[in-house]
């Protein structure tokens, strides 16, 4: 769990230093004890053939002919493990991006609920993504359906809107199996933030006076409020 209080850009910046590290580390490390494992990773880009066949024609395959039944449960097994891989992948690549969000808007103040949003809709992006693949008519009717249901989402300012086109990007990246540009995007985003936060881009004195005054009343009519009458 990330301390977010007291957090400096600096020690952000080693955070993010040592978890980038250990995440490509631990990859060089499967692609040299289990190279079989390499075509289960959505970095090269990926053409997954997600089976329509139900749980009785697998069964009647393996009765039938063993060794087209066994294809088939092993294509089964590939989509499942690469729909799993992809779907971590996005998890693990958007924690850094909450952590740097949280991390500037701290002083400001940010949404929980965003945070675990950004967190979720990698995840919804990769799944669509799959499920679609060339499918145009999926397309339009997944479009449809995200028409008819809408979602409203306040976001304070532009910034966090940036924020959830990243986790969008994140999303389509593993969906169609380019985790590893997800990657690279990730980390200069991040320390891109990183840096732009420790040098205070950008600053304007007459906005973060005005932020200060409007926080110093806030905190006020909140003693004033809890003051004994």
């Amino acid at each position: 769990m990330l301390e977010i209080s007291g957090t400096t850009p600096q020690r952000l910046g080693i955070r993010l230093l040592v978890y980038f590290g250990f995440l490509i580390g631990a990859f060089a490390t499967v692609i040299i004890v289990a190279p079989s494992a390499l075509p289960l990773l959505p970095i090269g880009g990926i053409d997954v053939d997600l089976p329509g066949t139900t749980t009785e024609d697998l069964i009647e395959s393996l009765q039938i002919n063993r060794e087209s039944g066994i294809a088939l449960f092993d294509g089964r097994l590939h989509a499942a493990l690469v729909l799993i891989t992809s779907l971590s992948g996005t998890i693990v690549l958007m924690i850094p991006i909450t952590w740097v969000y949280m991390a500037t808007k701290l002083s400001e103040g940010f949404s929980k609920s965003l945070i675990r949003a950004l967190v979720m809709l990698p995840i919804c992006a990769t799944s669509m993504v799959l499920l679609i693949q060339d499918s145009l008519a999926l397309a339009f009717g997944l479009a449809a359906l995200v028409a008819a249901v809408q979602f409203r989402v306040r976001l304070q300012e532009a910034l966090d809107g940036i924020y959830v086109f990243v986790a969008v990007c994140v999303g389509l990246a593993s969906g169609v199996g380019y985790l590893g540009v997800g990657l690279v995007m990730t980390v200069f985003f991040c320390f891109a933030s990183v840096i732009l936060w420790g040098i205070n881009y950008g600053a304007n004195p007459i906005e973060e006076a005005k932020q200060a005054q409007e926080l110093n009343g806030l905190v006020q009519s909140r003693t004033d409020v809890g003051a004994p009458s």
